[in-house]
């Protein structure tokens, strides 16, 4: 840029001077040589300092241009030696985690290696244990035919005649004494049955809670009871699972815990412990211990006990602990063993009126809340719940249905399922049955109907079944199939944000067309 200007400068110099030169031609002619002399000098004299002038300002402006354009440069190289040092920085980040990985990777993989070396040693084992179980097997079977002089096949023939023979006589007799009960009763006396049947039962009201209260001959077994810095206290509530609350109460202590069997247990050992008045923490072991073993024996022989006062046979021993344990449950103050009974004794009663199998309708009916034993463990719905469960220990498929469906949750196949909602129904709904008041029920129905009249294109709507079905009726010409799919959804979503209710609230929305025309 600075030979530019000179270059600029240069040339103006030049300009200048040719101009000058033309003019003291031209003055030469018109005056005299002297005067001719001195306004040359003078004109170049002034042609010569604006030459000089301009070559100044061409200088400086040359030079702020060269300051600039290097300043320029400088921040552009320094924005690029910035970004590099960033990009550098990052792959180095980047490095040291692939070789990070890569290392897990590598640690894995040999984990992985080791762990197939076990595995086939493990494979190997089990091959030569089944090898050797094969050929005592064998051996066995050898040493029965010869002492049975018959041939494998043999015995499994003659065995599954005699098993043949024996299930079609049960059959037979099962199906007569249900044909001639049918005959023998008639419909009047069936009605009055069943009447009778529903009202017969009348048990305590017995409300749920989540706590147990102990009584105390004095205050000083609280001090005993919590023990030095509280150690009796929180070993009780270690090896019982509950809290123990010792509050201003006089002569009491509360245990609070929401498992029903675990709060027996720690109310029995309380009891226990108070009255020997040994309270230490080896003790309260000890007698937790025996309490919870003789726990599991109440609860087999409450499960037996139900089994035995509905009439049937031994059932698995898994489904009679988990009947046991339904005696410690309770649904709205009424005892869900107690309930289960009841249920049984009307399933056989109505299933008899009907010709149906007794015995799986009273099967069908102890066993249709079992499933409420066990939802803390599994999750869905108790009656799919029990359903699965029962199936896993050999009920029959009439009876597994019956118990799945009693609420809806699948399509019934067969009386029982129906009888059975039908059933429960009758036991849930009987006064005395539950402690929930009239007023609490007429405002959940109430409540129920308002959420849904709340939705634009709803006509009327209907809460049945003691509150447990809304049905719904919307205006065909403003709700059409799929919108009536989406206001179930959000009625149900309504109901389940905004109220308290128990079990489940099953919502049917209707939509009818009607057309209607005149002849005349």
């Amino acid at each position: 840029m600075i030979l530019l200007a000179n270059i600029f400068a240069e040339s103006a110099f030049l300009i200048v001077g040719a101009a000058l030169c033309y003019l003291l031609l031209w003055l030469k002619d018109r005056n005299s040589k002297k005067l001719q002399k001195l306004e040359a000098q003078s004109l170049f004299e002034n042609a010569r300092r604006d030459a000089e002038a301009l070559v100044r300002d061409a200088r400086l402006a040359a030079n702020e241009e060269a300051l600039k354009i290097r300043e320029q440069t400088e921040q552009s190289f320094s924005a690029r030696r910035q970004e590099r040092a960033e990009l550098e920085r990052r792959l180095s980040e980047r490095e040291s985690l692939i070789n990070t990985q890569l290392e897990g990777v590598l640690q894995a993989e040999k984990g992985l290696r080791e762990q197939k070396e076990v595995l086939k040693k493990k494979s190997e084992v089990l091959e030569s244990q089944q090898l050797e179980l094969d050929k005592i097997t064998k051996l066995r079977q050898e040493q029965l035919q010869a002492l049975s002089h018959l041939t494998q096949a043999e015995a499994r023939a003659q065995f599954l005649k005699e098993v043949e023979q024996e299930a079609l006589h049960d059959a037979s007799t099962l199906s007569r004494r249900i044909i001639d009960e049918a005959k023998a009763k008639a419909e009047e006396k069936a009605r009055y049955v069943i009447s009778v049947a529903i009202q017969r039962y009348a048990g305590e009201h017995t409300f749920e809670t989540t706590t147990a209260t102990i009584a105390l001959q004095g205050e000083d077994m609280k001090g005993r009871i919590i023990g030095r810095d509280g150690r009796n206290i929180r070993a009780f509530e270690a090896a019982t699972g509950v809290t123990v609350l010792i509050d201003d109460t006089p002569n009491a202590v509360v245990l609070s815990g929401f498992d029903p069997v675990r709060r027996e247990i720690a109310r029995e050992a309380m009891t226990r412990l108070i009255l020997d008045g040994r309270i230490h923490p080896t003790r309260i072991e000890e007698i937790v211990a025996k309490v919870s073993q003789e726990m599991d024996e109440t609860i087999v022989r409450l499960g037996e006990d139900a089994v035995q006062n509905t009439g049937l046979p031994p059932m698995h021993l898994e489904i009679v602990k988990l009947l046991g344990r339904l005696h410690f449950r309770h649904s709205y103050s009424q005892n869900i063993l107690n309930h289960s009974i009841e249920v049984s004794h009307l399933m056989g009663l109505m299933a008899s009126e009907l010709g149906v199998d007794v015995t799986a309708a009273k099967r069908a009916g102890l066993l249709h809340d079992i499933g409420k034993a066990v939802t803390h463990e599994i999750e869905g719905p108790h009656a799919i719940v029990g359903a699965d469960l029962i199936k896993r220990y050999g009920e029959s498929e009439a009876v597994i249905n019956g118990v799945a469906s009693h609420h809806n949750d699948i399509p019934p196949v067969g009386p029982l399922g129906i009888l059975v909602s039908a059933a429960d129904a009758i036991s849930a709904s009987r006064p005395g049955a539950r402690s929930e008041n009239m007023a609490t029920y007429l405002k959940r129905v109430e409540d129920l109907e308002k959420i849904a009249l709340s939705f634009p294109g709803v006509e009327k709507c209907f809460a049945v079944q003691a509150g447990r079905e809304l049905r719904v009726l919307v205006q065909p010409d403003q709700i059409n199939d799929e919108q009536a799919f989406a206001l179930a959804r959000n009625i149900t979503s309504r109901i389940e944000n905004e109220l308290q209710y128990p079990g489940q609230i099953k919502i049917t929305v209707i939509r009818e067309t009607r057309c209607v025309e005149v002849a005349k």
